[in-house]
């Protein structure tokens, strides 16, 4: 063992630094020495023994073989391929560093043998000498506190890693109990360096027992904060609340635990609008700024405190708010014993509470002050970090010289100042600006008061108010017109229908009447559209799947759409059931789809695409109008030149078109409108100029009724026989409208206004042998009746006549006779007058116009009844 310093611990005593390394090198080194000596001399013995004359030959050999050796060995040296194998210089620096170092170190080999310790280690374990050398884990075996720690520490020394463990250390013989702070890591990253680990321990005792010291006086500090008459409270940068002292908790009756979590927020705290107060405070990059503010903050009961706040904020380098250092005075706890402060909280409540934006400006309109709402309303300009808070930027540009121009009224003393509509900013929002002036005295500082009074929802609903007006008096113009088209249409199509009997298809003339009918038929389609667009034509609804629909379609909307326009159909999942006339559901799908078609006339792609909306979901398409509910979403998008903002609004509107002239009714959306409304579904549209449109299509979900159930649940049953049925039913129509024999017989009194149209209407009964009785109203009906000598079997009557209308009618006579048989025909929908009929009350309905045979066939089918 080789000593190589002395060192004095801070017990006084002496001790050495122990390096067993050295030692161990030069051993290696002398052994090596020793056995080429002794080679050498068994060799010189040996020639030693044998005589003069045999020897010469092998001592030549003996040399020539330690000559080459050498030779060889200079230019292996030479070259760096052999390098003399000497222990490295040690440097007396870093020796004296390590030897003299105040922690205590200790090298070790992957055996765990100590290699090097120096005095400070020998002093820190208690070594009795230099031979008493132990290891970290024999030090403080048994030791309970320790062992978990040492367990680590070796694991990590023996995976090469790094690790610190503090323990505490309990007392021995003559030391009292102490911490230690025990760090381990590998000697270096060579392969021979990172089998040895080294060990580092040094005496953190009086470190501690400062930490202890500067705790118990933080705890006093807080403690002292905590119970202090005043409140006190912090808020970060998000509006989590990060301290609340206890006073401030039991004024409000908060809870403690929740404060740091983020489970208190600052808006638990301020009552009302007030938390945007202290949220809007801004100032510039590294600037202190402290407010005074009396507001209210509320309990956890739902109480209000009235309070003065003394808010301060500091902002960092690059103007972000730190966490807020905020002193709460208590101000209701004087009994009510000054008057003045009873007289500020109650103005201070009624600023504050008021449901209108107040605000100060100065004569260039800077913001100086406001109240909670007005903070909240316009919170973006407000938290502009600049600091410019000027209240023109709250306004749309093109707004902003009227307020200008109200506020330097003001700023003149003028009083009667008319209010301002604006545009908002940010968003699609408006309000309504009151500007007042202030005292004379004050205007240096404070030019005028603004209030201001939000108007979006008024606006919107002002909107769409002269929007459904406007669309209900366009249909009940539309309606009325249809009404009176279709008996104009009746009576052409019915006069043709003779005309055609008439005439053989040889006749020249034959050509004419047809076009003459095709054209009224014609004219028909286009009066079906505008009752579709007045919600007055009739529905059949039934239960749908929409996905089996939209499959049924598509052959048909591919032969529309043609070639180059590429159809794509997504369905979602489990689709709900919707209530539905199918054939003017599939009527919407087409329309859509030609639009479409004629949007992208270079070819594009029709998406098709149904899911289903929760009621929750509705918010997210930011459908004006729609109440939340269940709904089946029907998506019909293009990627076509899109429509205009212009006439964005203007496209449901009937003959309203954008294609050129003789290429579209202006009918199309109109329809679609018309009958998703009178469905009690929504119908919007989404479109970007020259990327495409969407429209959207809310159906309500139906939801099947205790019968419909019974009767689902008995057509399950029953399949089969159903299905036959419904089979054998439809064959049997089908072999009727080819070939029925029409004829007839029997009373019937025709009710018709339109005396050219009852004309025709009776010539055609009467043509296929029934007898038929004519009245003008239904005044002139039961006239009719009363003095007909003959039993009427059926009645067909008009529903919209004068005196006496078809419902009532309908009333008076079954009265006379319960049984009587009736059919309304009408320009308008079955709806339309429906609910003027008694309840359960039994009639046919035959919509206007209609052919001849059309009319014949009703007249056979409810007289077989």
């Amino acid at each position: 063992m080789t000593i190589h310093g002395i060192t004095r611990s801070s017990a006084g005593s002496t001790r050495e630094s122990v390096d067993r390394s050295a030692a161990a090198s030069g051993a290696g080194s002398i052994v090596l020495v020793l056995l080429v000596a002794g080679v050498l001399v068994a060799a010189a013995a040996a020639f030693m023994l044998l005589r003069h004359g045999s020897a010469e030959p092998y001592i030549l050999v003996f040399l020539a073989v330690f000559a080459t050796v050498g030779v060889f060995s200079l230019f292996a040296l030479a070259a760096g391929i052999l390098r003399p194998s000497t222990a490295a210089p040690v440097n007396p620096l870093i020796k004296s560093l390590v030897d003299d170092a105040f922690d205590g170190i200790l090298v070790t080999d992957g055996d765990g043998g100590v290699i090097y310790a120096n005095a400070a280690y020998l002093d820190l374990i208690d070594a009795a000498d230099a031979h008493d050398m132990r290891p970290v884990e024999r030090v403080f075996i048994g030791d309970v506190d320790a062992s978990e720690a040492i367990y680590r520490l070796l694991k990590a020394a023996r995976e090469g890693k790094r690790l610190q463990e503090e323990v505490r250390v309990a007392a021995t013989k003559g030391r009292p109990a102490r911490w230690l702070r025990l760090r381990v890591r590998p000697l270096g990253d060579g392969a021979r360096a990172r089998r040895l680990t080294v060990w580092s321990i040094s005496d953190v005792t009086r470190e501690r027992e400062r930490q202890e010291n500067v705790f118990q006086e933080l705890q006093h500090a807080v403690d002292y904060l905590d119970h202090a008459p005043a409140g006190f409270f912090s808020v970060d940068a998000k509006g989590d609340v990060i301290y609340l002292n206890a006073t401030l908790a039991n004024w409000l009756d908060q809870d403690l635990a929740q404060v740091g979590s983020g489970g208190l927020k600052l808006a638990d705290l301020v009552a009302g609008d007030g938390a945007a107060l202290l949220t809007t405070l801004r100032a510039a990059p590294g600037e202190i700024k402290t407010e005074v503010l009396d507001l209210d903050l509320k309990t956890r009961s739902g109480g209000t405190l009235p309070v003065r706040l003394f808010h301060k904020l500091a902002f960092g380098a690059d103007g972000a708010p730190s966490a807020s250092r905020t002193l709460v005075i208590n101000r209701a706890r004087d009994n009510g014993t000054d008057p003045q402060r009873a007289a500020e909280i109650r103005f201070m409540r009624f600023f504050h509470n008021t449901p209108m934006a107040i605000a100060t400006v100065d004569r260039d309109g800077g913001i100086v002050r406001t109240n909670p709402l007005f903070a909240r309303l316009f919170h973006n300009v407000l938290s502009i970090e600049s600091g410019d808070r000027s209240i023109g930027a709250v306004i749309a540009e093109r707004d902003r010289g009227a307020l200008e121009a109200a506020i330097a009224q003001a700023a003149r003393g003028r009083s009667d100042i008319a209010p301002v509509d604006a545009a908002l900013a940010e968003g699609e929002r408006f309000a309504r600006f009151y500007v007042t002036a202030v005292e004379e005295e004050e205007r240096d500082q404070e030019a005028a008061i603004v209030y201001a009074l939000e108007t979006t929802a008024q606006r919107e609903l002002e909107t769409k108010l002269n929007q459904q007006q406007k669309m209900e008096l366009v249909g009940q113009l539309a309606g009325g017109i249809a009404h009176d088209f279709n008996n104009v249409l009746s009576a052409i199509i019915m006069a043709t229908d003779f005309l055609l009997n008439a005439h053989k298809p040889t006749d020249p003339s034959f050509g004419d009447i047809m076009q003459i009918k095709q054209n009224a038929n014609r004219a028909a389609s286009l009066v079906r559209h505008l009752l579709a667009f007045s919600r007055k034509q009739t529905l059949r609804p039934q239960v749908l799947d929409l996905g089996e629909v939209l499959n049924d379609l598509t052959m048909l909307l591919r032969r529309l759409i043609g070639e180059k326009v590429t159809l794509e159909v997504v369905h979602g999942r489990d689709l709900w059931p919707v209530k539905v006339d199918i054939s003017q559901l599939e009527q919407v799908i087409v329309n859509l789809a030609v639009n479409a078609r004629d949007a992208m006339p270079e070819g594009g792609r029709l998406t098709l695409r149904t899911t289903n909306v929760a009621a929750r979901e509705c918010e997210r398409y930011h459908a004006k109008g729609m109440p939340a509910a269940d709904y089946v979403l029907v998506e019909v998008g293009d990627t076509g030149t899109g429509i205009p903002d212009a006439i964005l609004d203007k496209i449901f509107d009937p003959f309203f078109s954008t294609k050129e002239v003789g290429k579209g009714t202006g009918l199309g959306l109109s329809t679609v409108y018309g009958i998703i409304k009178q469905t009690g579904g929504f119908v919007y549209v989404d479109s970007v100029l020259h990327e495409g449109t969407t429209f959207r299509i809310f159906l309500p979900r139906h939801i099947a009724s205790a019968q419909e159930a019974a009767e689902s649940a008995a057509e399950l049953e029953a399949p089969a026989i159903s299905g036959t049925l419904a089979a054998a039913d439809q064959v049997k129509r089908a072999a009727n409208a080819a070939g029925a024999d029409l004829t007839g017989e029997g009373t019937i009194l025709l009710v018709e206004d339109e005396e050219g149209l009852r004309a025709l209407n009776a010539r055609g009964l009467a043509s296929r042998g029934y007898t038929v009785l004519e009245a003008g109203n239904g005044v002139e009906a039961i006239d009719v009746l009363e003095k007909s000598a003959k039993p009427v079997d059926l009645v067909v009557s008009d529903v919209v006549m004068p005196e006496m209308d078809g419902p009532t009618l309908a009333r008076e006579l079954r009265i006379r006779n319960p049984g009587l048989k009736i059919i309304f025909v009408s320009g308008y929908a079955e709806d339309a007058f429906q609910k003027s009929l008694p309840e359960h009350g039994q009639f046919a309905f035959l919509p206007k116009p209609f052919t001849l045979k059309q009319l014949v066939a009703a007249v056979k089918e409810t007289l077989a009844a």
